[in-house]
């Protein structure tokens, strides 16, 4: 049976903590009682600001400056940080171009940073989790990662990624009878910058998500032991819907204004790396700007 992993008492990591929900869900998890959050981030003087912050709070934190992409850094890094109960792949990153304006190295850190950055911190980290037989992988994905939409080419398919290796982790780790939990989240847009000039068309059915709520809600789904989290309701649907005729399907998806949301995007500003790293992408915490990595 799923178990929630409690906050209290936890030692939480959380990548790209340095904005974003990624921030709220370290100050909320400080709130809650956590041992210890542990702040990775590209940015380091963002990352130690949001350790102030707890710290002012009297709860303990500690930031390390990381770039995800990077398997040989992230594997060193996490020997330093020591054995997590939580962790919550938040880096997230989004170009926001058409496919034929998209350069090749804005692709190519799309990736590194939404798909393959889960594999080498997941790596990094759940063999501890394993032995002591407890403990939840939380991977921030997107609503995009449920269906395509357009100037998403890159981050949508990076996305659909996250969403088949949760899934494909869960699976193993049922398999083998394992205690280690697993929750995708996949938002609509958040209100933090990062998909700064994102439109809705039916605000009420598809709301622009508040940081906070958000934040809020992953904490509690790791402690309920939730497996998925789809933000608004109206998501949900799309399973379903993909039932219907591929061009009765993409009519619907037109109708809702899905893929005319982009079409005003400009993005946050890219954060500048702060060390000389293989990608020079920015940090960013899901759900997501110009092409650098943010926290959502």
């Amino acid at each position: 049976m799923t178990r929630g992993t409690p906050i209290e008492g936890a030692r939480v990591l959380i990548t790209g903590a340095g904005s974003g929900i990624g921030r709220l869900m370290a100050l909320d998890a400080a709130a809650r009682g956590a041992a210890e959050v542990l702040i990775w981030d590209l940015s380091t003087e963002s990352g130690q600001r949001v350790a102030d912050e707890i710290a002012a709070t009297g709860t303990n934190a500690r930031s390390f400056t990381v770039n995800v992409g990077n398997s040989k850094q992230v594997t060193a890094i996490a020997e330093d940080t020591g054995p997590v109960d939580v962790l919550i792949n938040c880096a997230g990153i989004v170009t926001g171009t058409k496919l034929l304006e998209a350069d090749e190295a804005a692709i190519r850190r799309v990736y590194d940073v939404n798909t393959l950055a889960l594999y080498w911190v997941t790596r990094a980290f759940l063999p501890g989790m394993l032995e002591r037989d407890r403990g939840t992988v939380v991977t921030i994905s997107s609503a995009a990662g449920m269906v395509g939409v357009a100037r998403q080419t890159d981050y949508s398919a990076s996305k659909y990624a996250a969403v088949g290796f949760t899934e494909s982790l869960r699976a193993e780790l049922r398999a083998d009878g394992h205690n280690v939990n697993t929750l995708v989240v996949c938002p609509f847009y958040i209100n933090t910058g990062m998909f700064e000039g994102v439109k809705t068309k039916f605000p009420r059915l598809l709301p622009i998500l508040e940081e906070n709520n958000v934040a809020n809600d992953v904490l509690d789904s790791v402690e309920s032991g939730r497996e998925q989290l789809v933000m608004p309701s109206l998501v949900r649907i799309l399973p379903g819907a993909r039932l219907l005729p591929t061009r009765v399907f993409d009519k619907v998806m037109d109708f809702l204004g899905v893929n005319k949301t982009m079409d005003h995007f400009t993005g946050r500003r890219p954060v500048i790396a702060e060390q000389n790293t293989a990608s020079p992408a920015a940090e960013l915490n899901d759900a997501d700007p110009v092409s650098a990595p943010a926290s959502r």
